[in-house]
C-alpha cells in the first residue's frame, strides 16, 4: 500500500505519489494491462526484461 502524507502543498503530494507509483512499477502495470497481450508476445516480453536485469546486474557487478 501505498501512501503520501499531504501537508499543504497538494502539488508536492501528487508528484512524491507519481515518483512512488513509478518505483514500486504500478504505472508500467497498468499501461500493460490496459490491451490483451498474446502469450508469444507475454513470452517474448518477459525474456527480453530478464535479459535487460542480467546485463544490468552485470553491470553493477563488474564495477565492485
Amino acid at each position: 500500500m501505498i501512501e503520501v502524507e499531504v501537508r499543504g502543498d497538494i502539488e508536492y503530494a501528487i508528484r512524491q505519489l507519481k515518483k512512488k507509483l513509478q518505483i514500486d512499477g504500478i504505472k508500467r502495470e497498468l499501461k500493460r494491462r490496459e490491451y490483451y497481450e498474446k502469450p508469444s508476445v507475454r513470452k517474448r516480453r518477459k525474456s527480453a526484461e530478464a535479459l535487460r536485469k542480467l546485463r544490468k546486474y552485470n553491470r553493477i557487478r563488474s564495477r565492485v
